[in-house]
């Protein structure tokens, strides 16, 4: 289903259309660590560039480094190689967002997880009505 998922689909990545599109009307700025591309071309509404972004994968925006981020918004002009800084020790890898995915994260009163929550402590009393 390779082929047709990349026809009628947009949501597993871009589709054919959108990939010829871009390539044909766009020019190629850069490719971040996770592969995905991006793209300058055309002109917005402001008269400025458009610029967006072919994901390496399923459409999700949490995907876009920080540093990507901020050329798609227009903090700076350049690609952002330039601007970046060497990683310091104490940075974490990129983690995808897994809302919504089986590896989500579920407490353990989740329906999920069987809906049983943990008993109460005693250190909690509820709020009632002109109790004080």
């Amino acid at each position: 289903m390779g082929i047709l998922a990349n026809i009628f689909t947009w949501w597993n990545g871009a589709t054919i259309g959108t990939a010829l599109w871009s390539k044909r009307n766009g020019s190629r700025v850069g490719e971040d660590h996770q592969g995905n591309v991006y793209f300058e071309g055309g002109k917005g509404i402001d008269g400025q560039p458009r610029r967006w972004v072919m994901y390496n994968g399923s459409n999700d925006a949490s995907r876009v480094p920080a540093e990507w981020h901020g050329w798609l918004h227009r903090t700076f002009e350049e690609a952002p190689e330039s601007y970046l800084p060497p990683p310091r020790i104490w940075e974490k890898e990129f983690t995808p967002n897994l809302t919504g995915t089986p590896r989500a994260y579920r407490p353990s009163g989740a329906i999920e997880k069987g809906g049983v929550r943990q008993s109460a402590t005693g250190d909690y009393e509820a709020w009632t009505p002109g109790a004080g």
